[in-house]
C-alpha cells in the first residue's frame, strides 16, 4: 500500500535526522537484562533500516544501570557499522572507558532541576555541571563530538512546573563548556506545543541556535508528536526517538515510553519530510525486539503495520 498520502506542509524542514535511542534509553529501563548479542543485533538491524545515529550504550557504573553493564563487550561488536554511535558518559571514568574503545561521539546528562539532579546524579545542578566541564573539555581535546542532554526541561515530578529561564541557564552552561549539541528532554512527558515554542524562542534569545538543538519527548500524555511538530515548525531538525517506543526513565517513576521511531517516521513521511529510514525494516526490527522482551510494542505504527492484512507501506 502507499499510505500515508504525502501532503507537505509549509515552513517545515526538508529532512530530519532521527537520533535513535532505543538501544540505550530504551533498554536501560527494562526489568530484565537483554543479552549482549541481542543488543548488538538490535543495533545492526536499526542501522540496516537506515538510521544514521544510533545511541549504542552507556558507560555508567553497573550499580546504577545494570542493564547496560556490558558496554565494554557491546561497543566493539557494533563500532564498525556505517552509523554514528554515540554513548553516554557520566564522568571522566566513563569517558576514558568509551574513548579507549574508539567511541567518537559521547553525551553527558544534566538536569534542569535540583530534585532530579539529586535523584539521578546525587549532586546539585551546579555540582553536576562542574563535574561535566572537564569531561567535555577532555572529549573535545580528543576530537570527540559532545552532546548535552538536559532532563526535566518541561516539568519535574517533585517540583512541578520548571521555569523556562532555569532550563535556558543549564543549556547555556553546557554550550559554554563545549557541548556541540543539546537534547531537550521532556522526561515525564508533560510538555505541550506552546511550551515547546516558548523554550526554543528563549534559547535563541540567549544565543543558542536552533541548529544545535534536538528534542526528546515522552508520550505520557499523548503529546509527543504534537510537540515534535511544534519543534519542527521552529526549525529543529534533530528528533530523538526510540524504536518500538521502548524506554522511560528509571529515576522518574511517572515517565512512560519515549516517542516511538515508527510513529515519528509515519508522520514525517506524510509531511513529505525525508528521514532515510525504511519503515518496513524498522517495524520488523521493533517487532523482533518485542518478541525478545516478551510483550507487544507500544508503538501504534508497529501494531498497525504488523497485522498481516495491513502490510508495510511501499518504500519510496
Amino acid at each position: 500500500m502507499t499510505l500515508p498520502m504525502v501532503v507537505p506542509a509549509p515552513d517545515l524542514p526538508a529532512r530530519v535526522r532521527i537520533h535513535e535511542v532505543g538501544a540505550r534509553d530504551g533498554l536501560q529501563n527494562e526489568k530484565s537484562t537483554v543479552p549482549t548479542e541481542v543488543k548488538a543485533e538490535f543495533v545492526r538491524r536499526l542501522a540496516d533500516a537506515g538510521l544514521t545515529t544510533i545511541e549504542a550504550t552507556s558507560f555508567v557504573h553497573p550499580k546504577w544501570v545494570p542493564q547496560l553493564a556490558d558496554a565494554e563487550q557491546l561497543f566493539p561488536m557494533v563500532r564498525d557499522l556505517a552509523a554514528d554511535l554515540p554513548v553516554l558518559v557520566p564522568n571522566q571514568r566513563g569517558l576514558d572507558r568509551a574513548l579507549a574503545l574508539g567511541a567518537r561521539r559521547v553525551a553527558v546528562f544534566a538536569s534542569a532541576t535540583e530534585s532530579f539532579a539529586k535523584a539521578n546524579l546525587n549532586r546539585t545542578v551546579e555540582e553536576s555541571l562542574a563535574v561535566f566541564e572537564p569531561v567535555v573539555r577532555h572529549a573535545r581535546d580528543e576530537g570527540a563530538h559532545v552532546r548535552g542532554y538536559v532532563s526535566m526541561c518541561f516539568g519535574d515530578p517533585w517540583e512541578g512546573a520548571v521555569p523556562v529561564a532555569q532550563v535556558v541557564r543549564v543549556c547555556r552552561a553546557l554550550m559554554d563548556m563545549g557541548c556541540q549539541e543539546l537534547s531537550l528532554g521532556d522526561t515525564i512527558g508533560v510538555a505541550t506545543p506552546g511550551h515547546v515554542g516558548a523554550l526554543l524562542a528563549a534559547l535563541n534569545a540567549e544565543g543558542v541556535p536552533t541548529d544545535v538543538i534536538g528534542v526528546h519527548f515522552h508520550d505520557t500524555y499523548g503529546q509527543a508528536l504534537a510537540n515534535t511538530l511544534a519543534a519542527l515548525r521552529h526549525g529543529v531538525t534533530t528528533v530523538d526517538a526510540s524504536a518500538g517506543g521502548l524506554g522511560g526513565c528509571p529515576y522518574a517513576k511517572s515517565a512512560t515510553g519515549n516517542l516511538a521511531t515508527e510513529d515519528l517516521v509515519w508522520m514525517l513521511r506524510g509531511l513529505g519530510i525525508d528521514t532515510g529510514v525504511d519503515l518496513g525494516r524498522l517495524v520488523a526490527t521493533s517487532a523482533w525486539m518485542a518478541e525478545h522482551l516478551g510483550r507487544p510494542s507500544p508503538s501504534r505504527t508497529v501494531r498497525a503495520l504488523s497485522h498481516e492484512d495491513t502490510g508495510a507501506p511501499e518504500e519510496q
